[in-house]
């Protein structure tokens, strides 16, 4: 079968377009014919924790196609089933965090970017009946970790104040559409007046330049909850609007890993700061169940095939994205 591969190099310079041996299910699990997949940040940074030595991986978390094989005691799911992949493995009912064990698809196992994958037949849920498959394929891991940031960790209410500093990415666009959806006031932030403009248009109640003062662009006016990914650039900021008491969540670091944190002012403010990453397989069929009801649509920056991927890794390395890139794989 055709699928980016990385092998022999680290970083990028390892990934290519070309064959590897098409899987077959064991007991338990199920072959699914990918339709579309989708291109997460953690793409990129397992091209660094794949080693040269280590043999080759088809790299992808996110996808979404039809099952075309399944193993010996599957009964949940069925050849012809329309499915979405949840990405997260051995972690099934939601946690204080993920039980040992838990991988995610794409490493150390073979992920979506190919036309087929062998997964645990749970990790197939049914394709929501409204999404296209671009939308399917570009859903699951950057929504699943923005549900339990957002709900599971946050513990978002109707009516509060929730801040979103870089929003334009996948998981920052969820956010946004989740906390509406959830009827709280949604403040955004991006260094990008298009994505700025862009974000009040799907909904956001505020947009902040990245760049000036919050304190003085919000006069002083203090938020409930703040969902943070970027790390350094913004994190001191972000702590700077939000309410005593409040809690601020991060689950990335785009900007950095190490931070420099005045505890002093956590501790006399009593905020809360919070760790969180993906979900569990309970999260995520809330999830799902979350986006139906409300009809929440995946924000597609644009769909390319699946031998383009290298103009696609640019525009997320450079965050030149808003929302979600998806490939597309097969008819």
């Amino acid at each position: 079968m055709r699928a980016i591969i990385h092998e022999g190099k680290t970083g990028r310079g390892g990934l290519s377009y070309g064959e590897i041996t098409k899987p077959e299910p064991a007991a338990g699990e199920v072959r699914v014919k990918l339709k579309t997949a989708g291109l997460n940040h953690r793409d990129l940074f397992v091209l660094n924790r794949h080693k040269p030595k280590e043999p080759a991986l088809v790299i992808g978390s996110d996808g979404a196609g039809i099952i075309d094989a399944v193993g010996e005691g599957v009964t949940n799911v069925k050849a012809g089933d329309e499915v979405i992949i949840n990405p997260g493995l051995g972690w099934k009912e939601n946690s204080d965090a993920p039980p040992a064990g838990f991988e995610i698809v794409g490493l150390p196992f073979h992920g979506t970017f190919a036309e087929y994958i062998v997964i645990p037949a749970e990790n197939a849920a049914p394709k929501p009946a409204y999404l296209t498959w671009e939308e399917a394929g570009v859903l699951s891991l950057a929504a699943l970790t923005a549900y339990r940031a957002l709900f599971t960790r946050g513990k978002i209410k109707a009516g509060i104040k929730v801040f979103i500093p870089g929003i334009g990415g996948g998981v920052a666009t969820f956010l946004m559409q989740f906390a509406k959806a959830a009827g709280a006031t949604v403040y955004v932030a991006s260094r990008s007046q298009e994505k700025c403009q862009k974000a009040l248009e799907l909904g956001a109640d505020k947009a902040l330049d990245s760049n000036e003062d919050w304190n003085e662009a919000l006069a002083g006016e203090k938020v409930d909850l703040v969902i943070e990914s970027v790390g350094p650039a913004t994190f001191n900021k972000s702590l700077g609007i939000l309410r005593n008491g409040g809690t601020i969540v991060t689950f990335g670091s785009s900007s950095g890993d190490q931070l420099e944190l005045n505890l002093r002012s956590l501790f006399y403010a009593q905020q809360n700061l919070l760790g969180s990453t993906m979900g569990s397989a309970e999260e995520y069929h809330e999830m799902l169940q979350f986006i139906e009801k409300h009809e929440i649509r995946p924000v597609l920056d644009q769909a390319l095939p699946l031998e383009q991927f290298e103009q696609a890794f640019n525009k997320i390395e450079n965050a030149e994205q808003w929302g979600k890139i998806a490939f597309n794989i097969s008819e």
